[in-house]
Formats: structure tokens, C-alpha cells, sequence
């Protein structure tokens, strides 16, 4: 009887403290100051939003939102920026804010832990890295020497867009 009543009064305190959690979650959310926007779906999020022409679609939700909206595309929060003055924001004013990569798996373990330009953070090291590609890897003295191969490929891409576009038989 006894250990009925403390199961029975330990599940009202678990469903209190759910209750509690979910107001100060709900209010501390109020509290952010985050964009504007549709609500999303679960696991799709924004994107049933898109037509068949996504810029429309855009701009079509910008009249709606702002000038500034947050979309969620799957479960991935993306920022809009759909004039040119907050273009200018994200571009030129914070641009250093928004240079870098989200560190995902991919970076760290097919560029040894983030190490090549594409996936390295926004710094010292990326800048480096970016005047050795320009200065050694895409000069143009650099690329005139491997013309010979892009031109071998693009024959080769030609001769097998063209043996596979004829129809069997001919």
C-alpha cells in the first residue's frame, strides 16, 4: 500500500516537473530574438513552401516575413536575407561571422581534421591556404599547362554523350 502511493506521487512529480519544463522552455524561446518566419513541419521543415521556381517562392515569403526570415530546411535553421541592405550585412558588414563551415564529419575526416581550404575555419591558416591555391594551383600559367587534359576529357565526354544518344538499332 504503502510503496503505491510513493509510486503514484513520484509519477505526479515527474509529470509536475515535465509541465515546468515545458513553460520556462516555451517562455525562455519567446525570449530569443530569432527571425521571423512560417512554422515549420516536422522533418521537412519549410521546404513544401517551395514551388517549382524557388526564387518566387522566396520572394513570395519575404512580402510575408520581411526582409529577414528564418526558413528550416529539414532540421537545418537557414537565415534569409532577401534585400539587398541585409545582403550587405551578411556579405560586407559580418562577413567574417558567417566565412566559416559548420565543422561536420565530412571536413574531418576526409580534409585530416579540417586541414584543407575548403573545410578550415575562417582565420589565419584559411587565408594562407587561399594565396597558395591562387598562387600556385590557379595561375594561369598553371592551368595553360593542363589545357591538353581538358581538352582529352572534353573530347572523351562528347564521344560518350554521342555513342549513348543513339537509339539501339542504328
Amino acid at each position: 500500500m504503502e510503496a503505491s502511493w510513493m509510486v503514484s506521487a513520484f509519477t505526479w512529480l515527474a509529470i509536475l516537473a515535465l509541465i515546468i519544463s515545458k513553460i520556462i522552455q516555451n517562455h525562455l524561446s519567446k525570449q530569443k530574438l530569432i527571425p521571423p518566419g512560417p512554422k515549420p513541419w516536422p522533418i521537412i521543415g519549410n521546404l513544401n513552401l517551395f514551388g517549382s521556381i524557388p526564387h518566387q517562392s522566396l520572394h513570395l515569403l519575404s512580402q510575408k516575413y520581411g526582409e529577414l526570415m528564418q526558413l528550416k530546411f529539414g532540421s537545418y535553421p537557414v537565415l534569409v536575407a532577401s534585400s539587398p541592405e541585409m545582403a550587405k550585412q551578411f556579405l560586407k558588414i559580418h562577413d567574417t561571422v558567417f566565412a566559416s563551415r559548420p565543422a561536420l564529419a565530412a571536413g574531418k575526416y576526409t580534409s585530416y581534421n579540417y586541414l584543407d581550404m575548403t573545410w578550415a575555419p575562417y582565420g589565419s591558416y584559411w587565408r594562407q591556404a587561399r594565396k597558395i591555391y591562387v598562387t600556385e594551383i590557379f595561375s594561369s600559367k598553371r592551368l595553360d599547362s593542363y589545357e591538353h587534359i581538358r581538352v582529352e576529357e572534353r573530347r572523351n565526354f562528347f564521344s560518350r554523350l554521342y555513342a549513348l544518344s543513339k537509339l539501339p538499332g542504328e
